[in-house]
């Protein structure tokens, strides 16, 4: 498990990236609900944390490739592949990360 911030440094609407290899991006949603994607769009490299979150949909600042933040499809073009999902936990008011161990697919 990898600590992200606390939950209180996440507001609903706000992103976190982190700096593992591959990067991670962690969304928490104007619903209060935290995702977790790998960071990097899987059309071109463009960070997803930098993106506009709406509900479960991050788009990607660079094409506007659109993903899942529930599943890490894409919803739209330009972006074909999936990026990797990841659970999120919260312990003791710490956000974590569970990395995924295939793309496409939660821990």
């Amino acid at each position: 498990m990898i600590p992200v911030c606390r939950l209180e440094d996440l507001p609903k609407g706000g992103s976190a990236r982190v700096g593992t290899s591959p990067p991670i991006a962690v969304f928490h949603t104007d619903d209060g609900d935290l995702y977790a994607i790998d960071d990097t769009c899987s059309h071109q490299d463009a960070s997803l944390s930098e993106g506009w979150l709406e509900g479960c949909l991050i788009e990607c600042p660079l094409h506007a490739a659109s993903f899942d933040l529930r599943t890490g499809r894409p919803t739209c073009l330009p972006a074909r592949r999936p990026v990797r999902t990841h659970r999120v936990t919260i312990h003791e008011g710490v956000v974590h990360v569970d990395l995924a161990a295939e793309e496409g697919s939660a821990a």
